[in-house]
């Protein structure tokens, strides 16, 4: 189980760099824009991702986390319900162009379920989806708009991400088996 870094902390700030500025070459600029980070990594990116924007384009978009929990169809029972907290972003999406941040695309449901999240929030005009890194396997139909890194892995493999707010590095890495 040993572990691969495929991205150390210089490759990600260049990859969040890239994609601050094909988001606003996409959006034809920063007006309609917000950003919300599904809780916790996915926030974390979505906040570099703001503050790249405003060192680039001197404007500060809005920006937030939301928090899936109650979202989840896999996490969700009757017997069951996760800690989760009410989504209160601080700013409307109606209208808005939201890119929705995470850090690894797997199966899909994960958006899925922040997808759910926003539009109970409001309407927003569109929802574009960026991810630090899309890992295939996906049990649904979404695509990410904007990619970090694409990394085909197996079923025993894992993209385990590092960021310096949470564990006091940066990097992404594959663990488990891989195929022979």
């Amino acid at each position: 189980m040993a572990e691969h870094i495929l991205m150390d902390s210089a490759a990600i700030g260049r990859t969040l760099t890239r994609l601050s500025h094909e988001i606003v070459e996409k959006e034809k600029g920063t007006d309609k824009i917000c950003l919300i980070g599904i809780k916790r990594r996915g926030e974390i990116v979505a906040r570099r991702i703001q503050a790249l924007i405003e060192k680039f384009y001197g404007k500060q978009v809005p920006c937030a986390g939301i928090d899936i929990g109650l979202y989840r169809d896999d996490l969700v029972s009757v017997f069951f319900v996760p800690d989760a907290q009410a989504n209160e972003l601080g700013f409307s999406v109606d209208g808005k162009n939201v890119v929705l941040c995470d850090d690894v695309l797997h199966t899909g449901r994960s958006v899925r379920a922040a997808i759910e999240a926003i539009f109970d929030l409001g309407r927003p005009a569109k929802i574009s989806l960026l991810v630090l890194c899309d890992r295939g396997g996906k049990e649904m139909p979404i695509s990410p708009d904007f990619v970090g890194k694409n990394v085909p892995t197996s079923a025993k493999e894992f993209i385990d991400v590092r960021l310096r707010e949470i564990e006091g590095e940066d990097s992404l890495g594959i663990t488990g088996k891989t195929e022979e």
